[in-house]
């Protein structure tokens, strides 16, 4: 393997940089209990939503991928500044799934499931993804027997570009490459992306 190949190995692209136990959420110490429950006001906001699959206030589809805007994003227990922090988001780029909206607020959750409310200035619309497999191969051609191009350590986070029904292309330190949809987190099984 050329160096070239390993770009995914040092840095920011290490496994252990991305993910591990307690690695990409971290528990807050903040108690401060809601004063009125979270999915109520969210049931009740919903109930007036036209089409269940989108979102009540972009109209956007929902589930949907973002990724996290900076290096950090509070995830609170409900969609305000008055609620508990959960989690705190710690990779910037971090793709993560919005499931809910309520004003300016989207709930989210991580590959995981873990999450919380996160204010819409801290999400971005570019598509990431995590690797989930070790040293996966990035192939120069949507095909099983195609030419490696380069390799990526499980917990890389990835920008996604294009995806067919089984392959995905994906781009992280100046190598570009195609993968299995399976090996990634962040975009879904039937999603096709041009």
């Amino acid at each position: 393997m050329t160096t070239r190949q390993a770009w995914w190995r040092a840095g920011v692209f290490a496994a252990a940089a991305i993910l591990g136990p307690g690695m990409a959420l971290a528990q807050s110490g903040d108690a401060s209990p809601p004063s009125v429950s979270a999915d109520a006001q969210i049931s009740r906001h919903q109930g007036e939503a036209r089409d269940p699959g989108r979102g009540a206030v972009t109209n956007l589809p929902l589930p949907r991928y973002v990724s996290l805007k900076g290096g950090e994003g509070n995830a609170r227990r409900g969609p305000s500044l008055s609620h508990r922090i959960d989690w705190v988001f710690r990779h910037a780029g971090m793709p993560l799934r919005v499931t809910a909206e309520f004003g300016h607020w989207r709930r989210v959750e991580d590959q995981d499931g873990a999450g919380g409310w996160v204010h819409y200035a801290l999400l971005s619309g570019v598509r990431t993804a995590i690797v989930q497999k070790d040293m996966l191969d990035l192939m120069a051609k949507p095909e099983p027997r195609a030419k490696v191009v380069a390799r990526a350590e499980a917990g890389a986070i990835v920008r996604l570009h294009e995806c067919t029904i089984d392959w995905c292309r994906i781009s992280g330190g100046g190598e570009k490459g195609w993968v299995p949809k399976t090996a990634i987190w962040g975009v879904d099984a039937g999603e096709i992306r041009d």
